[in-house]
C-alpha cells in the first residue's frame, strides 16, 4: 500500500477496523493496548527503560494513549508516510510529536531512540524492502537500543481471513516470523527472538492468562519480534 492508499483510508481506519475485528469480540483499543503492555513487561524483563521511543507506520495514533500509559517519562515521536494520518493523530492528540515518513528515510538522526516500535505495518511494505526500513530504524536507535515489531501470523487462519476481508489490508502480504528474523539480522539487529500472542477470544478470556506459556507456539493471532541494537 502506498502513500495515497493510506492518505485514502485514513478518515475510516477505526470504523473499519472496529468492524473487521467484531469476531474477536474486542475493540481496536484492546490490540493497541496489547501491543504496548507485552512491550513494557519484555523490556522490565531486561532491565531496559526507553527515554525516546519512535513509533513507526503510527497512523492515526492508536498507540499513543498506551505508551503514554505504560511508559509515562518517554518522549514518543510519531512517524508515518501518510500526512493524512498524522494530520488525523495531531487533531486526535495535539501535544504529540510527527514526523512524517519521505525519501525512503526515517526523519531523524543517527541514534535518535531507544526503542523503535512498529505494530502491524511491515505487511503493507514490499518484502523486497524490509530489510532497508529495518535497516533505517537500526540506524535511528541508539547503541543498545531496543526493536520491537509486532505482525499477523500468517498460519493463524482466523487472522487471515480478517486481513482478506479488510480494505485497507487490500495489497498487504503477511510475513512469516523467519522471514522476519532474517531481514532484522541483514539489517544489523541482534538476537531477534519471536514470541507469539493473543490466542485466545473474549469469549475465552479467562484463559489469556496462559498466554505467556504458549509464546513459543506458532498459532498465535500475532507475533512479535524483540531484537536490540
Amino acid at each position: 500500500m502506498d502513500r495515497a492508499e493510506f492518505d485514502q483510508f485514513a478518515d475510516e481506519y477505526l470504523s473499519q477496523h472496529r468492524n473487521n475485528i467484531a469476531v474477536t469480540g474486542e475493540d481496536p483499543e484492546f490490540f493497541a493496548e496489547y501491543k504496548i503492555a507485552v512491550v513494557r513487561k519484555l523490556l522490565d524483563a531486561a532491565a531496559v527503560v526507553p527515554r525516546r521511543i519512535v513509533d513507526f507506520g503510527s497512523g492515526i495514533g492508536a498507540s499513543m494513549p498506551f505508551f503514554g500509559k505504560y511508559f509515562p517519562s518517554a518522549a514518543l515521536t510519531c512517524a508515518d508516510a501518510s500526512p493524512r494520518s498524522l494530520e488525523l493523530a495531531a487533531a486526535r492528540f495535539p501535544d504529540g510529536a510527527f514526523a512524517e515518513v519521505a525519501d525512503n528515510r526515517v526523519p531523524a538522526a543517527d541514534g535518535s531512540f531507544d526503542l523503535a516500535f512498529s505494530a502491524c505495518v511491515f505487511h503493507h511494505i514490499d518484502h523486497a524492502e524490509h530489510v532497508h526500513w529495518l535497516g533505517e530504524l537500526n540506524r535511528v536507535t541508539a547503541p543498545g537500543g531496543r526493536l520491537a515489531i509486532f505482525e499477523h501470523n500468517p498460519y493463524n487462519p482466523l487472522t487471515v481471513r480478517a486481513v482478506n476481508t479488510c480494505p485497507f489490508d487490500i495489497n498487504a502480504r503477511l510475513i512469516r516470523a523467519s522471514n522476519l528474523v532474517k531481514a532484522a539480522k541483514a539489517a544489523g539487529w541482534k538476537s531477534p527472538e519471536i514470541r507469539y500472542h493473543i490466542f485466545f477470544p473474549r469469549a475465552l478470556a479467562a484463559l489469556r492468562g496462559l498466554e505467556p506459556s504458549l509464546s513459543w507456539l506458532p498459532l498465535g493471532g500475532q507475533y512479535s519480534l524483540l531484537a536490540h541494537k
